[in-house]
């Protein structure tokens, strides 16, 4: 692997794809959040680094473009679009977090961003009730992950004479299966398979999905995310283009010093303890695909499932499948 310096939005074709290494932990996470989050952003158990969505932007989109997160937790891919001059759209479907997402969209508004922005409150696997259907085939760039193992997940508090006790480290209710973050990896796949579907619909024909995972482990079984996402992706008839590594860690001296939280350490020296030869996670995996230029639609027949390609610009009711261009207009960035 060798790092690699920004690309342009249209250089990624499948006989281009290359690998790389991103430098996007050069500062703290804490620094890189800064005055563009509300305090309240820091609780997320799973937050995305906000260089990391950056880098994603700048490489794989270009100024103007719409960028989309299905699954936006605290709005960071949306914040960081709009401090690069794109304009964003999010679904998220806990309410607490969508809310924070909202005020992290006002602060942008106070630091005077003036583009179209909004996060909607919904399911994402079901995207149509909860985007307007004049987004559909508008969206240039999107930007998610998924939920993943809670081993690294939470913050620690210590008190004298109270011992370890750790906050923060759940998405939402643990009892609402509508979150895939309570689901069993096999549901969790079939539910971001489901989100991707439905995100085709809101892609313009070529545009770029981005996924950042990072491989965990479930009862010291290790769990492959990156590799099963992969499948998800495909399987939603997105096509891969590009892998790259997002440094968790700062580059120092040729070495890399990992930013690890206190359960993320803990976790590491007690499977050491046990035998398992674990180290510290130093990056996220960055899958990025595109969406083919053609739709192609499942249909399934009694040797399999075959794909049926059409031209851009069809659209049916009864496939689901839109592949028209649109446009969505600039304006004030809006909370609704």
């Amino acid at each position: 692997m060798s790092t690699s310096e920004p690309t342009t939005a249209h250089d990624h074709t499948p006989a281009q794809a290359r690998v790389s290494v991103w430098a996007t932990a050069q500062t703290a996470p804490a620094a890189q959040r800064g005055t563009r989050y509300h305090r309240d952003s820091s609780a997320h158990p799973a937050k995305m680094l906000p260089h990391i969505a950056a880098a994603a932007i700048t490489r794989y989109s270009k100024p103007g473009d719409l960028v989309m997160d299905p699954m936006c937790g605290i709005g960071t891919t949306l914040i960081e679009a709009l401090h690069l001059d794109r304009q964003a759209v999010g679904v998220e479907y806990e309410p607490r977090w969508a809310d924070i997402a909202r005020t992290n969209l006002k602060i942008a508004l106070e630091h005077g961003i003036n583009t179209e922005a909004n996060v909607y409150t919904g399911d994402a696997r079901k995207l149509a009730t909860c985007l307007p259907a004049a987004l559909r085939g508008t969206v240039d760039l999107l930007i998610t992950s998924p939920p993943y193992g809670d081993s690294t997940h939470g913050h620690v508090r210590v008190r004298a004479g109270e011992g370890v006790h750790k906050t923060n480290n759940r998405y939402g209710n643990t009892l609402d299966r509508g979150n895939l973050a309570n689901l069993g990896v096999p549901r969790l796949l079939t539910g971001f398979t489901r989100i991707l579907t439905a995100a085709a619909d809101y892609l313009k024909p070529g545009a770029h999905v981005i996924i950042t995972a990072r491989p965990w482990r479930q009862h010291a079984e290790l769990i492959d995310l990156p590799s099963l996402l992969t499948e998800c992706a495909q399987t939603a008839g997105l096509v891969p283009i590009d892998r790259a590594a997002a440094l968790l860690g700062r580059l120092t001296n040729g070495s890399i010093v990992a930013h690890s939280s206190f359960f993320q350490r803990d976790f590491v020296l007690k499977n050491r303890d046990a035998g398992l030869p674990l180290a510290l996670i130093a990056h996220e995996d960055v899958l990025v695909f595109r969406k083919p230029r053609t739709c192609r639609r499942q249909v399934k027949t009694g040797s399999g499932t075959n794909f049926v390609t059409r031209p851009t610009g069809l659209f049916t009711r009864s496939t689901g499948f839109a592949c028209g261009a649109g446009r969505f207009s600039r304006g004030r960035t809006s909370v609704a």
